[in-house]
């Protein structure tokens, strides 16, 4: 059995091998130490009974649930992110269930050690109803806050928290503690509408920027002839904005987005990852709803330059499940933030049941850097990079197998000729599931003497999952 598995993964090398699709004498990708996911194909050349693999989230216990006066009419528009020691969250909340348009949207505030069991302290900020004894942090002008804390070391002690709101145009906030805000200007920031829905607005470390992601039109008129997109802007100081520019999607077909919760991937340098609302507009799922036709459901897309974005996956990420409350128009958003809620485990989080009483946000969990995987079967198959420089000591791989399963890795030159000392054969196999396991070959794993070289690596793979790697 192991002699005609060598046999075909042999055979299986040199079709591989014979050609591929990267054009001689182009420059080797330099990747130094960052850390490489198969969101897209940047780093991909050639592949071989192996695929790239959307993978969907575990749906977990309700984080956020309606159960204060303030937010019987709903919650949603979640921003979370670490925050020193702990989790902080801020999220808009309804003060009655809406009568078709009538609500008053508020933001509130949560935090959490863990990820997973969520408090709302009562902060004594905003009036409600006679008594501050709640956890709202603003009341207006404006809703759909999105915060974050600005990492740009310019900023002012009394500014280190900023925030969007939208109020017909876009406005900013300024906190010292992310708590007490305030209007940074009477002025708004951004004017070009529509902008409605939650904009998403960072500190961007890897290109010393301010951005913001917002809502925005594709094609003609506002909706009729065109569709519901995003865009994107630019700012060195928060205040003033290069022109909104709509994200460019490639050559897949547009579709109604709503939303985008955009966010860095702190895993991979830059790397973007977005997750919109897809609105199936001409879908009736539940006749008759008061609110209109329409369904749906969240995908996935990821960009290097934060513009541009990788489209390859047109299936959902999330779908709307069994819960008959997500088979309504806009029941379903995907909030903004990535938490590392164990050494394993990312959690990201959703609305569901959007203008039923049952309205929360839940958790879900995915594997750290799982969003994509190169995925092989049964049969064996592989997987060969572009030429590429890096910079480190030893190749770390993040990766699951079956029982039979295994993976193994092989270093080529150049000229796309196996290295010695780090042949297919010199590998050790690989089987398990490790977020960080380092590549053993017989003479050594350490690879530090080709640091700087032009080399490839050969993913030899069978019933198992490649989510990510880098030299270290």
């Amino acid at each position: 059995m192991g002699r005609t598995i060598g046999v075909r993964m042999g055979l299986l090398g040199s079709l591989l091998l014979a050609y591929t699709g990267f054009a001689r004498g182009a420059e080797p990708v330099p990747i130094g130490s960052d850390r490489q996911l198969f969101v897209d194909t940047y780093l991909i050349d050639a592949m071989t009974g192996v695929a790239r693999q959307l993978n969907r989230p575990v749906r977990r216990e309700i984080a956020i649930a309606a159960a204060h006066p303030w937010e019987k009419g709903g919650v949603s528009y979640m921003v979370t992110f670490r925050d020193g020691g702990r989790f902080r969250a801020w999220y808009r909340c309804d003060q009655e269930m809406p009568i078709r348009g009538k609500r008053k949207p508020l933001i509130a505030y949560a935090e959490s050690k863990d990820g997973i069991h969520w408090t709302k302290p009562r902060l004594g900020l905003i009036e409600f109803s006679g008594s501050k004894d709640n956890n709202l942090v603003w009341a207006g002008p404006g809703n759909n806050m999105c915060p974050f804390r600005d990492g740009n070391p310019d900023a002012p002690a009394d500014e280190r928290y900023k925030a969007i709101v939208r109020s017909g145009a876009v406005f900013a906030l300024v906190s010292p503690d992310g708590l007490r805000w305030r209007l940074m200007q009477k002025q708004p920031i951004l004017t070009d509408r529509p902008f409605d829905s939650h904009n998403i607005a960072f500190w961007d470390q890897w290109r010393g920027e301010y951005v913001v992601y917002t809502r925005g039109v594709a094609g003609r008129g506002k909706f009729k002839g065109g569709v519901r997109w995003i865009r994107r802007a630019t700012s060195k100081d928060f205040r003033d904005w290069s022109p909104l520019e709509a994200i460019d999607a490639g050559n897949a077909p547009f579709e109604h987005l709503y939303t985008n919760a955009c966010v860095p991937y702190e895993r991979a340098r830059g790397v973007y990852l977005m997750f919109p609302s897809r609105f199936v507009v001409d879908r009736e799922p539940k006749p008759n709803w008061q609110y209109g036709p329409g369904v749906n459901d969240i995908v996935f897309m990821s960009s290097r330059d934060g513009l541009h974005f990788d489209r390859s996956f047109m299936e959902a990420f999330v779908r709307p499940g069994p819960d008959h409350g997500n088979w309504h128009e806009r029941a379903v958003y995907m909030e903004r933030g990535i938490l590392r809620t164990s050494p394993t485990e990312l959690s990201l989080y959703g609305m569901e049941n959007w203008r039923l009483p049952t309205v929360h946000i839940r958790r879900y969990t995915l594997r750290v850097d799982g969003f994509v995987s190169i995925n092989a079967g049964y049969r064996p198959g592989e997987l060969l990079t572009k030429p590429l420089t890096f910079a480190g000591r030893e190749l770390e791989i993040n990766y699951a197998t079956s029982a039979v399963g295994s993976i193994r890795v092989e270093l080529r030159d150049a000229a796309n000729k196996p290295i010695p000392g780090y042949m297919l054969g010199d590998c050790l196999e690989m089987f398990g599931d490790e977020i960080e396991r380092i590549v053993p070959w017989r003479c050594s794993a350490d690879v530090s003497s080709l640091s700087g070289r032009p080399i490839r690596l050969r993913f030899v793979m069978r019933d198992a999952d490649l989510y990510s790697f880098r030299f270290r």
